[in-house]
């Protein structure tokens, strides 16, 4: 159940940002869940494999070539998924911000206190 509240969340996260940023373009709330899906798929599983492949160019930058990489994961989803595009990296890398920092607002309402 946790799960589903967290892929309602960020596909919530995914269709107000794409509402609000041009050069991302969205079907639909179907969509925007699918996008969730696929963007958690792609962060489990394929995003380590970048990590570990670009490590060093990522160590010499201090960590930013993985704004580098969230772009190109949500450029690969962009590919995977009909109704949902993004137009440049650029946008991509914005797109990545807006969703990291929407999506840590909307989970920390969902924390329990467990004080």
């Amino acid at each position: 159940m946790k799960l589903l509240t967290k892929l309602l969340l960020n596909a919530i996260a995914v269709f107000v940002i794409s509402y609000f940023l041009n050069g991302v373009h969205l079907d639909g709330y179907i969509t925007a869940f699918i996008v969730a899906v696929v963007l958690s798929v792609l962060n489990l599983f394929v995003k380590p494999i970048l990590i570990i492949l670009t490590l060093p160019i990522t160590i010499v930058t201090l960590g930013l070539f993985l704004l580098i990489i969230n772009a190109l994961i949500i450029l690969l989803a962009d590919k995977l998924i009909d109704g949902f595009s993004v137009n440049s990296i650029w946008i991509a890398v914005l797109f990545s911000i807006l969703l990291s920092v929407l999506q840590s607002i909307l989970h920390s309402l969902l924390k329990d206190d467990k004080k």
